[in-house]
């Protein structure tokens, strides 16, 4: 087996990992994470792989549960940043001069202030909630994205078939739609693939500060923010299992994404 075939193999059973917990999450029934009080605090066990918290809650299923919202969430947002990116990347190197400035002054301007600061505010700003968590994640993402396209795209413009298209009288829309873009999709998609982490990461942590999802939702910085309220008490499945699995299901995209673009770079894909 040569390594295109394998990195391809490898690839393919990463997105089959993660689409099995996006599924089974989705169409879980609430009865296999509910309050359960005769079965409190119970460490892992058989019955319970993950044990049992405070309220009897099965945590192997809510542990499933809130990572499918993270998968289903994450890659919400990471696509809405992503477009977002793209869309101003092009702009700013087809258009050039006012645009381009104003594009790599939000660049900057984003990239100046503290992400997690950022998050927060813009989490804070659109009222919490998982309107405000996608917002935060989307509109705070698209910055480094951005950069990258935008030099692909004005490394193109210089080259010598776009230079015969515009004799030729192509305008810059027909030319960013025929030339341009199919350039960068690889690059699009790697960017894409790679935000999925960052966007599951974050969204972990705005929500474990408090200024994400509500409480009553089955996510992972949820199950972390409270598991720390009774980890003193010896409860230390409440931590572990949900910080390995989030840790795990983030490695895995971005194993993911250097893989994919292991395949999408020519100078690797045919070895």
């Amino acid at each position: 087996m040569n390594l295109r075939k394998k990195t391809l193999l490898i690839a393919s059973g990463m997105v089959l990992f993660l689409l099995i917990i996006a599924i089974a999450g989705a169409v879980m029934p609430p009865e296999l994470y509910a309050p359960d009080y005769a079965a409190k605090k119970l460490p892992p066990s058989a019955a319970h792989l993950f044990g049992t918290d405070f309220l009897g809650r099965d945590m192997f299923f809510r542990t499933v549960k809130g990572l499918s919202s993270s998968i289903l969430l994450g890659v919400l947002a990471s696509s809405v940043s992503a477009a977002l990116a793209l869309i101003l990347g092009l702009l700013a190197a087809m258009a050039g001069g006012v645009i381009d400035t104003i594009v790599s002054y939000m660049v900057d301007m984003f990239m100046g202030i503290p992400h997690m600061v950022l998050l927060v505010l813009v989490s804070f700003a659109v009222g919490r909630g998982l309107r405000g968590v996608i917002l935060a994640v989307a509109l705070t993402h698209w910055p480094n994205l951005t950069r990258v396209i935008r030099g692909e795209v004005l490394s193109l413009r210089e080259a010598q078939y776009i230079k015969a298209a515009r004799s030729f009288g192509r305008t810059k829309a027909q030319i960013a739609m025929t030339h341009i873009i199919p350039h960068v999709v690889p690059q699009f998609i790697v960017g894409l693939i790679l935000l999925f982490p960052h966007a599951i990461m974050h969204e972990a942590s705005i929500t474990f500060l408090g200024f994400g999802l509500s409480v009553d939702s089955p996510a992972i910085g949820i199950i972390l923010s409270e598991a720390m309220k009774h980890i003193a008490t010896g409860m230390w499945w409440l931590v572990l299992f949900p910080g390995i699995a989030l840790v795990a299901v983030v490695m895995t995209f971005d194993k993911l994404g250097r893989h994919i673009s292991a395949l999408l770079d020519p100078h690797t894909a045919q070895e």
